[in-house]
């Protein structure tokens, strides 16, 4: 079982390294990466590449560890046995299995994706550790242990927001996305859009990465973003001419898909107001 990337995902050579190692090693993959550079994804993509079947527990700042086991739903079952419903009698009708619970049951290995871990409380990745570690976990209502059947393939990421326990690193393994270079994000947009004329790529992706290394930028655009503004570019059908500057503010055309807030437009307009009192 080895991850190679697929025809719609460009993975970098130090990344297959870690999708492999983990599979290898049996070991939580944790994606560590800004915002926008693919680590959802690449779970679905390493899903596809392993031909497995993907779970995905998406983690909120309310989401507790217990709910990736179950839930005992209390309340309903108290409602049922005050309306004399015979269903009070099995208390495996109250219980809603979890992503875990999912994945443990599965009658063949499964990718297990934890999205965006780094939102949910410092205690959360502690809380997980007994089940990870054992792939097992006790349902106290019912009295009943859950082993897996199959080790899943748990992929982890986090928008490094906040720092994660060290007892729960030390159980992952590690790998950062780095933002990728020209050349690497060039092959991304032809997976993506593989009639888009090399010249107004090349124009494109310069005056993007002018944009990403501008000083006192407060949000850097990233890759999901600058897929959305060549989307556009290329429904306006524009050429590389048509993506010079507009003089009064320095903003790129389109400039709504790349800046997300209005101090990245108030920067670039200052930008071109300094540039035009030089003159």
């Amino acid at each position: 079982m080895k991850f190679n990337g697929t025809k719609n995902y460009i993975a970098t050579e130090d990344l297959t390294v870690a999708v492999n190692a983990a599979v290898t090693l049996e070991r939580p993959l944790l994606i560590k990466g800004e915002p926008g550079t693919g680590k959802t994804e690449l779970a679905k993509q390493v899903a596809l590449g392993l031909d497995l079947d993907m779970l995905e527990w998406n983690i909120k700042s309310t989401t507790k560890a217990q709910q990736g086991l179950y839930e005992y739903d209390a309340v309903s079952r108290l409602r049922d046995s005050q309306l004399g419903d015979q269903r009070v009698n099995e208390i495996s009708n109250y219980i809603r299995k979890g992503k875990l619970w999912e994945s443990f049951e599965s009658n063949k290995k499964v990718v297990l994706l934890i999205d965006e871990i780094d939102k949910a409380d410092i205690e959360f990745p502690n809380d997980l550790l007994q089940e990870l570690d054992k792939m097992s976990f006790y349902v106290y209502e019912t009295g009943k242990t859950i082993v897996a059947n199959h080790r899943p393939v748990v992929i982890i990421t986090s928008n490094n927001e906040k720092e994660l326990p060290d007892a729960f690193l030390r159980r992952c393994f590690f790998h950062y996305i780095k933002f990728p270079d020209q050349e690497t994000l060039q092959k991304i947009v032809k997976v993506h859009y593989p009639k888009i004329k090399d010249d107004l790529l090349s124009t494109a992706l310069s005056q993007f990465f002018e944009i990403r290394e501008q000083t006192g930028l407060k949000k850097k655009p990233s890759t999901s973003e600058v897929l959305d503004w060549l989307k556009l570019l290329l429904s306006e059908d524009l050429k590389p001419e048509d993506l010079r500057r507009e003089t009064s503010s320095a903003l790129p055309k389109l400039h709504g898909a790349l800046l997300k807030n209005e101090q990245d437009v108030q920067l670039f307009e200052r930008l071109a107001f300094l540039a035009r009192n030089q003159r």
